[in-house]
This record gives C-alpha cells, structure tokens and sequence, in this order.
C-alpha cells in the first residue's frame, strides 16, 4: 500500500489496541503503543531510501528483504528498543505484540497488490501478488480516516476501528469476487493462455488485463466485468544476439529482467549506437506503455547510458538518456 494508508493503518490499529486490557488500564502503554504501530506500519518500506542511489536497486529489492520473514521478527525488537526507554512503564510484552501486530499487517496487506513483496524470504523468492488491491485503494484509505474522524469525536477507539476492520474484509472478498469473474472472462476469450495477470486500478470496477499463449501478447482492460482486449503483439523469443547479450548485462535491464513477467523487446539500431528497449505490459495507461528498461550500446557493445522505470512520454525517456537519435 502506500504510505498514507499504511500510517492510517497504524494509527487505527493502535486505536484498536484499547481493547486490550493491558493497553487501556496505563497510560504509558497506550502511548507507547500507538506510537510502535504508526512507526511498525511504516517501517517495512524503509528501503524506499533506496530509490536515492538508483531505480535499478530500488527495483530489485523493495519490499524484498524488508518485508521477509526475518525482517517481521527483527523490525518489532527494533522498534521496542527505541521507544522503550521513552515509556519504562508500559508492558514490554504488550508493546513487542502489538508492534509485531503493526509489521505484519504492514506486509500482508502489500501481497495483495500486484506488486507483491517477497515474504516468503528465506524459503522462497517467489513474489507473492494477489492482484486485488491497488497500492492506493480510495474506499481503505477512506474508511480509515473517517474511522480516525469519530475517534477524534469521542467514539470508542477500539470498537470503530474492529467494526471497521469488518468492513474491510467484506470489502476484500468483494474485490476477489470481481477479480475471479474478470478471470474467469479472459480464459473464455484466450482459452490456450499460459499465464494471465489481472491488476486492480483505483477504481473498484476497472482491471487491468495482461496475457499471453505460445504466439502472442494480450493487453486490455476490464470495465465492469466487460473485457476487451485493447492490444495485440506477436511473441517473438528474446534472441541471444551479441546486441542482446551485451545489453543483458546492464544493472538497469537486469533489475527490470528479474521484475518484470510479461514484456515485449526492441532493437533500434542507429549511425553510431544501438538502443535496446524492454516494455512492462502490465501497465499500459492512455495507450502509452511506461515502465520501461531502455540500454544504449556504442558499436563496439560498451554501455553508454541505460535507464529502467516509469516513463509517461518519448521526450522525457530521452531527457533519462545520454544520446538523441536523430
């Protein structure tokens, strides 16, 4: 999720930790608690700092080790020792549960976007996508703030927020209800598909759609249980050319390689450099397809400049890298 969402997040699960008894009979551990889960439901995304160095680091590890297995035990004893000495009068155990409560649900609630995370580190890679949640979903937030708002008014922290949270889930089975008959249409229209990604938008109602069989890529849209299939492209096998072996070994097309499931490939060759271009098909918007890993190569197949990440226009992709084609 993002992280608005993720701080509302733990500001209600610590209105909702007032249910505990332990909580809600001292002071110094209902502070402590709150301030633990605000700062558990953020921490997990600490590695967005590594969007500072470069997007190729940033692509490959976030939400990857942060988000591990490890990383939900270890965050909680972080958090812990840092706010501890602040609050000596609250419940240790109660504030490493209610932490540890903060963290987890930070990381479960993002495998249910199509990003996913890889949470299960260290026994599996595998990034775990659900796809039925988009990273910001209007009504969550919505609900939470509304939540906070009659918190604020003088309601009962710990049963708004658990009635919220009920809410929540009804509304969780609705989106995987929705994403199941868009599933359900895309095999009738591509019966021989071999793998279909279905991504939530901001809207409840609009999908994303990409596929592909042993010959072609599939891209569309699913609005309202309507599939249609907005693009078509043949699937040509990436060749193992010396332009495309050499370009394989830029840090940028890598990160995107080891990210990215559906893409398509291009090789523009120009006077004096080649330029190879790999193309995300899971996020096409207003016919423009802008997550992107672009490599430039001179003619003796040394790297002059490469870039991977979100592009919206031709002319800002060109802004990313060193040489203008003429």
């Amino acid at each position: 999720m993002d992280t608005g969402t993720h701080v509302v997040m733990g500001i209600a699960l610590g209105g909702l930790a007032t249910l505990d008894p332990v909580v809600a009979s001292s002071h110094a551990t209902a502070a402590s608690v709150l301030i633990a889960t605000i700062a558990g439901s953020q921490i997990p995304d600490i590695d967005t700092v590594l969007k500072l160095r470069n997007n190729a680091i940033y692509i490959r590890n976030h939400r990857g080790i942060t988000h591990s297995m490890p990383a939900v035990l270890l965050w909680p004893l972080v958090l812990v020792a840092i706010i501890y000495p602040f609050f000596q009068g609250a419940s240790l155990l109660h504030l490493w549960a209610w932490t540890f409560a903060a963290v987890s649900l930070h990381v479960f609630v993002d495998i249910f976007n199509a990003y996913g995370t890889q949470a299960l580190r260290p026994f599996s890679n595998k990034w775990v996508a659900l796809g039925v949640i988009n990273t910001f979903d209007p009504f969550i937030f919505g609900i939470h703030v509304i939540g906070i708002f009659i918190w604020v008014l003088g309601a009962n922290p710990g049963y708004t927020f658990l009635t919220m949270y009920a809410i929540i889930f009804g509304y969780y089975l609705k989106r995987f209800s929705a994403q199941h008959k868009v599933l359900a249409e895309v095999k009738t229209m591509i019966p021989d598909a071999t793998e279909i990604i279905i991504a939530p938008t901001m809207r409840f109602h609009q999908w994303r759609i990409a596929a592909m069989n042993k010959k072609q890529f599939f891209v569309g849209k699913a609005v309202k249980g309507k599939v249609e299939i907005l693009d078509l492209f043949n699937r040509i096998p990436v060749p193992e050319t010396p332009v495309i072996e050499a370009a394989k070994k830029d840090k940028n097309l890598s990160a995107f390689l080891s990210f990215s499931p559906v893409y398509r490939w291009e090789v523009d060759e120009y006077n004096d450099f080649y330029e190879v271009r790999f193309i995300d098909l899971r996020y096409r918007s207003n016919g423009h397809y802008p997550f992107v890993a672009v490599v430039q190569l001179d003619c003796n197949l040394k790297r002059i400049s490469s870039y991977t990440g979100w592009v919206f226009s031709e002319k800002k992709l060109r802004k990313k890298l060193t040489i203008l084609p003429s």
